[in-house]
């Protein structure tokens, strides 16, 4: 930290203290500034926060709360909300009446930043559909389309820690945006200037000028009614399927509880400790259903029950984790690509017709092996569930085909057409569909997944972050890239290198980015990626190994274990 940036620091908090309507973080900020010539951490952290801004991308905003351009706040909220107004009413022909959907979660300013957002998309005479309570995400993007509105805004930080919140957009298909959108908006948020100049509707006018409608329970139990209408085995028996839930302090229990009733699951049990919003996440370290720890309080539950499935949300209810007793006793959590490849071989069976699967470049390929052994289509995207949801949306457009099922390993699920986006709600009920068809035939989940690994293959994943903090790491991610790009490998841990994907190039037609596939003999697989967020190389591995027809499931899986360490070995040698 220079003086120079410190000073600057320091005239650019004034100016933001000028505008800022919020007393909290005004608060927050005149104690920063009157600290920060003295403590030296408190300069810093002034500098970091006036240091260039939150940016706009296909995610929206995520942030730290606070005050400053790098954080989420009131200010930064109406500055964006007023670039996309304006970008909406420069690109969509009856984008003022269409409106846009406004929707929030339990966090910390949730409510409020939902409030602001919708006062300025008034003040610019744009109507705004406002949800009254707080929402799962993928109620959000199905609103967007069951409203015919132009845009949508969900405030959510998804599973970042209670710190955090966000601001996710969705263009008028109903699916997150994706470019050039990102850009537009980006670019007429930089447009805009202070917020003390923006116009503004309160929402009490809002409401008497017909600038703002509510909405309320009928649209939650219109999006249930439909979500219902997923079942693909409507006969199967639910009846006494003990299930263990919890929302993780989010918003999915109301949601994931009306569902699973109304369509028969009569022994729903939801953990009552984590079952209201709590934006402070008081039973979890980290409230993401992967992580370590996060779903022990809903297993030591089901264990009481002795539950048939566990289920668990992550706090805006868009990811679902589900666990099953294992067979040495206790529960096991399966993986996004396992659970991914059982609904798939679900849907496969219970569905006819021209149809679509899809995943992610770095989701398993099992699923793209399931499709080819059944003759339907299959697509792969880029990472994150905008690129699955326009998949589909194209899909149906050229084809007249039905998108069945898509998913990403990071526990993202969505099935058929009614939401574009990953949707634990709807996936929680087709998951607990999944545990009863297995029932009625006397297998488990995990039965079911053993018979898919006999049918196509034993699939084992593998991922590896190198992290290089620093200049220097960054300077040697990014030629470690490049050194993989000018001499590829011709085999990996001996394995011959049958196909190089490289994304950045144009390769696999999908959207440029930095990532390099190795395709190897016997449908081994290497991806590399740099991480869009921290100094780390993402690597990712994956083998293949054929079942025997009498081979134990677990020699199988030990020599697939080993074949995997090795491979990973043989790439990490050669970063």
């Amino acid at each position: 930290m220079t003086p120079d940036a410190l000073a600057a620091a320091l005239a650019d908090a004034r100016a933001w203290l000028a505008q800022d309507p919020d007393p909290d973080t005004r608060t927050e900020l005149e104690a920063l500034i009157a600290s920060a010539a003295g403590d030296v951490a408190a300069g810093r952290d002034l500098v970091e926060r006036f240091t260039g801004a939150l940016e706009f991308g296909t995610a929206g905003l995520r942030g730290l709360l606070g005050a400053g351009p790098q954080r989420m706040n009131r200010v930064v909220v109406q500055r964006v909300t007023a670039g996309l107004a304006d970008y909406l009413l420069a690109t969509l022909p009856g984008a003022a009446a269409r409106g846009v959907v406004i929707a929030y979660d339990g966090r910390r300013n949730s409510r409020r930043f939902a409030d602001d957002a919708a006062a300025v998309l008034a003040g610019k005479g744009i109507r705004v559909h406002l949800a009254t309570a707080p929402w799962p995400t993928p109620l959000a993007a199905w609103a967007v389309t069951a409203h015919q509105a132009a845009a949508g805004i969900m405030v959510t930080a998804s599973h970042n820690p209670p710190e955090y919140n966000g601001y996710k957009v969705y263009w008028e298909n109903g699916a997150q945006i994706v470019p050039p959108h990102d850009a537009g908006i980006a670019a007429a948020i930089a447009r805009v200037g202070a917020i003390d100049g923006l116009p503004r509707v309160e929402l009490a006018d809002a409401r008497g000028r017909g600038l703002v409608r509510d909405l309320g329970d009928d649209v939650r139990d219109a999006y249930l009614a439909a979500a219902a209408r997923l079942s693909v085995t409507p006969d199967v028996a639910r009846k006494g399927l003990v299930i263990a839930y919890t929302p993780l302090h989010g918003v999915g229990a109301d949601c994931v509880e009306r569902l699973l009733a109304a369509r028969g699951f009569d022994a729903v049990h939801t953990e009552p400790s984590q079952r209201e919003p709590d934006a402070a996440f008081p039973t979890v370290v980290f409230p993401n259903p992967e992580e370590k720890g996060a779903i022990d309080r809903v297993v030591a539950m089901a264990a009481g029950l002795g539950a048939d499935l566990v289920l668990a949300n992550d706090p805006d209810a868009d990811r679902l984790a589900v666990a099953v007793p294992d067979r040495a006793g206790g529960y096991r959590m399966l993986t996004g690509d396992q659970l991914g490849a059982i609904l798939a071989d679900y849907l496969l069976t219970h569905t006819s017709g021209r149809r679509m699967f899809a995943t992610t470049v770095v989701s398993s390929q099992l699923l793209g092996f399931l499709a080819a052994a059944a003759g339907v289509d299959y697509r792969e995207t880029l990472t994150g569930f905008k690129w699955i949801a326009n998949a589909a949306i194209d899909y149906r457009a050229e084809t007249g085909g039905a998108f069945v099922m898509g998913y990403e390993e990071a526990l993202g699920y969505c099935v058929g057409e009614l939401v574009r986006d990953k949707d634990g709600v709807s996936s929680a009920l087709i998951v607990a569909e999944l545990a009863a068809w297995n029932r009625a035939r006397g297998k488990t989940l995990l039965d079911h997944l053993d018979e898919v690994y006999r049918r196509i293959g034993l699939f084992l994943t593998e991922q590896v972050s190198l992290t290089r903090p620093g200049a220097d790491g960054l300077a040697s991610i990014r030629a470690a890239m490049a050194r993989f790009r000018a001499s590829p490998p011709q085999a990996i841990g001996g394995h011959p290198v049958i196909e190089i994907v490289d994304l950045d190039a144009g390769g696999g037609g999908l959207p440029r980015s930095d990532v390099l596939i190795f395709r190897l003999a016997g449908g081994r697989r290497v991806i590399m990626r740099p991480s869009g967020t921290e100094p780390k190389l993402k690597s990712y591995y994956e083998v293949r190994i054929e079942v025997g027809a009498d081979e134990v499931m677990t020699s199988a899986q030990a020599r697939g274990r080993a074949e995997l360490s090795a491979l990973r070995d043989a790439h990490q040698a050669m970063i």
